[in-house]
């Protein structure tokens, strides 16, 4: 018998290798089940309506139930809630989550940071005045869907910050390609999209030493595009009808790219972060009358009145200035500079115009999404809380987060709300999700359950994206520091490369890098604070611009911003080469 009991279960396990276990050896091992409970939890049902010790019920990647009293399927798995908060899964309005960065292909002319990755190197063969649309930045046709990849940690730390959904857009200058909707959970990108070609993105980002290579020469080359996009239309069509004596009409897919614009079927989604470029975006609207979405605004609210006369969508920007970190206080006797308290209480005053930016938009009853663009992962949740602390009410903050993205993008009745027949994409958090010691702990996407533990996520800096920041004590020496470090500006989806050369200056932080004209150039008024660096410099782009670096370092590696002037703030990140 004993000898029968094993080649039975012999049998047994050569029959499940042959059959389900061996049908596809890439495929993750499936749930025991796709029915929760959540039970005895705070349902935030929408904005402004919550139910007390309910419970949500999801099976096949929907809610079938949400409420008290409800029946709990006898295969669910029961998740204890209590002193939980339920949400629906938060949407991002304007996202590059699951994008690679693209290629940096050598052009005419040099970038920020000078050498490294092909940029500065001369391209022979491309005339400046008129070069093909890939190196000019013009690929309209270029899908979001084709370049999604699931596997992009920036999928997993929007996810573990509640987001269940984005609106994600190509990277790149002036016309980087048209948008998709998509679900920040599976493992294929086809399966993940929900709306596809939703917008052309469009941006008033030139090309380095090539045309359009400046705001104006962008306008212009976009109008330039529209019109020929009407004509190359008007051809098609009359050729269809009766190509009797009529040359074929030739194949340009950037042209064909704006046929849905022009039909107004498709908006332009225009990323504009500063006040000029809202400007400017407005007017050119105002002449081409294209359907307009605005997204990525940083400085909008002198324009609110006449964006909510004109009935424009907008998406708020979460890329908020940076705080500067308070000193303990300090007896100081000594006289302050009349003009220095000038320059911070102007500061400060601009400091609170960014952050009541949101609660500006709601006091005027304007609608709009958020955006993580150029936002770093770890100062999201900061930054909503900075805007609710200016004012901007949990229940419209959240409405931005969850019912308007949903309504705005047409996906209402399937997103947006914890609400029976509703897609199971939920965000489950420890204590409101406003609250500063809230903590995400489960996050669902259709049905799919993703767990975070409560203890990581209580440690400062942990369950986070890589470089968020935890508590940085002051290091004992600059050993760590010193050194040449590799950095990489992403400058809207283009990367510039060089080396950042960090010296012992007589016990305090010094050091040079590689600027555009590849020419090494001194840190202006470096100080390190723990593992917070902040330096100025200069770089020369037909004229001289300032540079103002905030960088992070963990480990051999780090991360930050720098800002460019009046261009707006570009994500940075390097490692340290290894000593020789």
């Amino acid at each position: 018998m004993k000898g029968l009991s094993l080649t039975l279960t012999t049998l047994l396990s050569v029959w499940c290798l042959s059959t389900g276990l061996a049908q596809s050896s890439e495929e993750a091992l499936k749930p025991i089940t796709r029915t929760y409970a959540l039970k005895n939890a705070t349902i935030v049902v929408k904005p402004g309506q919550t139910i007390s010790n309910g419970t949500v019920v999801i099976k096949d990647g929907l809610i079938i139930s949400a409420g008290q009293n409800v029946s709990i399927p006898a295969d669910a798995k029961i998740i204890p809630a209590d002193s939980m908060f339920v949400y629906a899964g938060f949407i991002d309005a304007l996202s590059n989550a699951g994008i690679p960065r693209p290629e940096v292909r050598p052009t005419a002319g040099g970038g920020p940071g000078g050498g490294g990755g092909g940029q500065g190197q001369r391209q022979t063969g491309v005339n400046p005045g008129s070069p093909p649309n890939d190196l000019a930045g013009i690929q309209p046709e270029l899908q979001a869907r084709n370049l999604i990849k699931a596997t992009e940690k920036s999928i997993e730390d929007l996810r573990k910050l509640g987001f269940t959904n984005a609106h994600v857009a190509p990277m790149g200058r002036m016309l980087p390609g048209s948008s998709a909707l998509i679900s920040l959970g599976g493992t294929a990108a086809d399966n993940m999209v929900l709306k596809d070609n939703y917008a052309m993105i469009s941006q008033l980002v030139g090309a380095q030493g090539l045309y359009p290579n400046t705001v104006i020469a962008v306008m212009s080359k976009f109008r330039e595009l529209y019109k020929q996009a009407e004509q190359a239309k008007a051809h098609e069509k009359m050729y269809a009808a009766n190509p009797a004596g009529m040359s074929r009409p030739e194949v340009d897919r950037s042209l064909q790219a704006f046929y849905p614009v022009i039909d107004k079927q498709r908006p332009v989604c225009f990323v504009a972060p500063d006040l000029k470029s809202v400007y400017r975006v407005l007017a050119l609207q105002q002449e081409l009358k294209f359907p307009l979405i605005l997204g990525g605004l940083r400085q909008a609210w002198p324009l609110a009145d006449q964006l909510k006369a004109q009935n424009i969508p907008v998406i708020l920007s979460l890329d908020l200035p940076k705080m500067d970190k308070k000193e303990p206080a300090k007896k100081d006797t000594t006289a302050k500079d009349p003009e220095l308290e000038r320059l911070e209480k102007r500061r400060a005053d601009e400091m609170k115009l960014y952050e009541a930016q949101a609660a500006t938009f709601a006091g005027k009853s304007i609608n709009f999404g958020f955006s993580t663009m150029n936002a770093k992962t770890a100062d999201i949740r900061e930054a909503l809380r900075r805007m609710v602390k200016a004012g901007l009410k949990e229940d419209q903050a959240l409405a931005a987060l969850t019912t308007t993205p949903a309504a705005m993008f047409g996906v209402a009745q399937s997103l947006g709300t914890v609400e029976k027949g509703k897609i199971a994409n939920l965000v489950v958090s420890k204590k409101p999700y406003f609250d500063e010691k809230s903590q995400v702990r489960y996050v669902f996407v259709d049905g799919a359950i993703y767990e975070f533990e409560a203890e990581a996520a209580a440690r400062p800096g942990a369950g986070g994206p890589a470089g968020a920041r935890g508590s940085a004590a002051a290091p004992s020496d600059l050993s760590k520091f010193i050194g040449k470090w590799n950095y990489e500006i992403d400058a809207q989806g283009t990367l510039y490369k060089g080396i950042l050369s960090l010296i012992d200056d007589g016990g305090k932080i010094g050091g040079s890098w590689t600027g555009a004209d590849g020419q090494s150039k001194s840190l202006t008024s470096p100080a390190l604070k723990g593992n917070e660096l902040t330096f100025s410099s200069t770089v020369n782009m037909g004229q001289e611009l300032p540079l103002d670096f905030a960088i992070t370092f963990d480990g051999n590696k780090f991360s930050g911003k720098v800002k460019v002037g009046d261009y707006g703030a570009f994500p940075v990140e390097g490692s340290k080469e290894p000593r020789d």
